[in-house]
């Protein structure tokens, strides 16, 4: 190993070192951080090189410690462990007005369809904070690019250390426009349509066609259809629209799809076959936060987004 006085390494590699130790995956670390694995297996062969020794012994299917690597990892966590101490005491030094700007982390087409216009009562009600909205699909490292909140739907166990609040919940839910159902039959059962021209939403990070979800109305049991799609988007604001304008049948969060059905721009199908709800979720990495976090937070938690809709 090299001097101690020597060394450069960043968070980011300590970070990429602790999650490749406790997931023995490149890949399942890459995604439990949110960053590509290239870019994480780069970053661990930073580190080596800057500390002189291999921490990981690599094969075809896994990835484990060596023995430098052992007795590394807890200084490693302490190191990481400091940082955060660090940014929760800073925190809470540097703001009690309340004022200033707040980093928040959201899928695009959820920014644009419900945080957007939540907008100008945020503006009326805090006049001093001012909003940074990162748009992205991806679950950003929040400590890494200097985010505050994060918006996410779903399960978020694959990055432990957040600290979760639940916002609200919401099915996904398939729709169809008028203009589709006009001429084509409606589908009664999941089954049904594959005889349909469907909508998919091809996952950025997997390159895979997202699957729908169904509970079945006797049984409760949930089930998983694969669908294969005539027109498929990598957007999700995209995949809408072609909904929308006619072109087929698609599966969508209710929080996007809402508008729409209570306009009857578009028809919820299958509503008796309804997956459970998924939880949207309010997330940030330290308990102690800044008064304008805990402002923008709480009145996120009092304006939960309008879902209802005819039947």
């Amino acid at each position: 190993m090299v001097s101690s006085d020597d060394l450069d390494v960043s968070i980011l590699q300590l970070r990429c070192f602790i999650a490749v130790a406790e997931s023995g995956s490149i890949n399942k670390a890459a995604r439990r951080i949110g960053i590509a694995s290239p870019g994480l297996s780069r970053a661990i062969a930073r580190l080596e090189k800057e500390v002189g020794v291999k921490v990981f012994h690599r094969s075809t299917h896994a990835v484990s410690l060596t023995e430098e690597g052992r007795d590394l990892i807890e200084p490693a966590r302490e190191a990481v462990g400091s940082v955060s101490r660090f940014r929760e005491a800073a925190a809470g030094k540097a703001d009690t007005t309340g004022a200033g700007i707040v980093r928040i982390s959201a899928p695009v087409a959820f920014a644009r369809q419900v945080l957007c216009p939540l907008l100008p009562a945020f503006a009326a009600a805090h006049p001093a904070i001012r909003l940074d909205v990162r748009m992205t699909n991806t679950l950003v490292d929040l400590a890494e690019e200097g985010i505050d909140l994060a918006l996410r739907a779903g399960s978020i166990s694959r990055v432990p250390g957040h600290i979760q609040r639940s916002w609200f919940t919401f099915p996904w839910v398939v729709c169809a426009a008028p203009s589709y159902l006009a001429r084509r039959a409606r589908p009664e059962e999941p089954s049904h349509l594959d005889t349909h021209d469907l909508i998919g939403f091809r996952n950025g990070r997997t390159g895979q066609i997202q699957g729908w979800s169904f509970r079945s109305p006797n049984a409760g049991s949930v089930g998983h259809y694969h669908p294969r799609p005539k027109f498929a988007f990598d957007d999700g604001d995209a995949g809408w629209r072609a909904v929308l304008e006619g072109a087929g049948i698609g599966c969508a969060p209710l929080w996007l799809a809402s508008e729409a059905l209570r306009q009857g721009r578009a028809v919820e199908l299958l509503r008796k076959w309804r997956s459970a709800p998924v939880n949207m979720s309010i997330l940030r990495r330290d308990r102690l936060v800044p008064a304008r976090v805990a402002k923008v937070q709480t009145f996120l938690l009092r304006n939960v987004p309008d879902l209802s809709h005819r039947p």
